[in-house]
């Protein structure tokens, strides 16, 4: 029988409160973490809330969670959530996921309407805008969101399919919120819950999802109305980019070289140059290990959002990576991590 998930107490961190006196349902006691303090009427000054204020008397009620979609950074995510004790709902396209959350704690819906409904967020976590569309509309999501719901699109989908989003929002169910709440961090952050939340919207939105980016993440930055976090999520990914892309030349031009890759890995290695990100993908890089964290396919994906905000030539350098990143995805490396981009660069080499 699979092990259920632990609430987490380390560093004090959304610890479940289990029967301490003065401690109300959906109360979690700080225990020294330096997050968000209730500071409503009635809340404890010591207790960090993750959930949702019900009726005029202060009292508080567990945050219901929808998470649509279960890929590498889903499935992590909405384990948290389970783990943090916030009443969680899954749903997959491929239902595997769905079904092993269900046996460590989450409700598993059998499609996207029966999971929002009753939901008091939720989170969409997929490839791409065309997944999001046919979660939200399609599939009747966005329909079924109860009134006062607010909906957390955290894909990276780009500015111009943003604001389509909030366009279908706003004329389809004004009653709903969306915020738009991309995150910066790969599979290894989300399991351990350390994403940044790059969050824009309602300000009066943001202690209704605080619940659940403080689950998933180490940090919410919020940047403004609607599609500023997406703008800033592409900001964010193609300095990645160019660090991997720095990264993965580096170590094919020691080969070109003739050096020994162990060597040029420990040089690089504690190189004040070398960022934690950095060090870690040189190490994936050194073992020859380009099992997917972040795909290359989807890190190019990304790059072509931002290209597609600026005139054509507006950064030859990111467009001459994408193109170069196109190719060794047609060479069927897409599907591997990015760090891959250094054997497409060796074979450059041979051939």
């Amino acid at each position: 029988m699979p092990t259920p998930l632990p609430t987490r107490s380390s560093r004090g961190r959304r610890a479940v409160c289990s029967g301490r006196a003065g401690c109300s349902p959906g109360l979690y006691p700080v225990a020294g973490r330096a997050g968000r303090k209730c500071s409503r009427s009635g809340c404890r000054p010591d207790r960090v809330r993750l959930g949702c204020p019900v009726g005029e008397a202060g009292e508080w009620r567990m945050t219901r969670v929808a998470v649509l979609g279960l890929g590498g950074m889903g499935t992590p995510m909405a384990a948290n959530l389970v783990r943090a004790g916030l009443t969680t709902v899954v749903w997959n396209r491929h239902p595997e996921p769905a079904r092993a959350l269900g046996d460590r704690g989450a409700e598993v819906a059998a499609d996207p309407a029966e999971a929002v409904r009753g939901a008091d967020v939720a989170v969409t976590m997929v490839t791409d805008a065309a997944a999001v569309r046919a979660i939200a509309v399609d599939q009747g999501m966005l329909a079924a969101l109860p009134e006062g719901a607010v909906w957390a699109q955290m894909s990276t989908i780009g500015v111009t399919e943003t604001a389509r989003l909030a366009e279908l929002v706003g004329a389809e169910r004004p009653g709903v919120t969306l915020v738009d709440a991309p995150v910066a961090g790969s599979r290894g952050p989300a399991e351990q819950g350390r994403l940044v939340v790059l969050a824009s919207g309602p300000e009066q939105a943001r202690d209704r999802v605080a619940p659940v980016f403080d689950a998933v993440g180490q940090r919410t930055v919020w940047v403004g109305p609607v599609g500023a976090g997406s703008r800033l999520k592409l900001v964010n990914n193609l300095l990645l980019a160019f660090v991997n892309e720095g990264l993965a030349a580096a170590v094919a031009l020691g080969d070109a070289l003739g050096l020994d890759r162990g060597t040029v890995h420990e040089a690089l290695r504690g190189s004040p140059l070398v960022s934690p990100w950095a060090a870690e993908k040189l190490d994936r890089i050194a073992g020859d290990d380009y099992t997917t964290q972040y795909s290359l396919a989807l890190a190019l994906k990304d790059v072509d959002l931002a290209l597609r905000e600026v005139p054509a030539g507006r950064f030859p350098a990111a467009e001459a990576l994408a193109g170069e990143w196109r190719h060794a995805v047609e060479q069927g490396l897409g599907g591997d991590d990015l760090t891959v981009v250094t054997r497409a660069l060796a074979r450059e080499g041979t051939d």
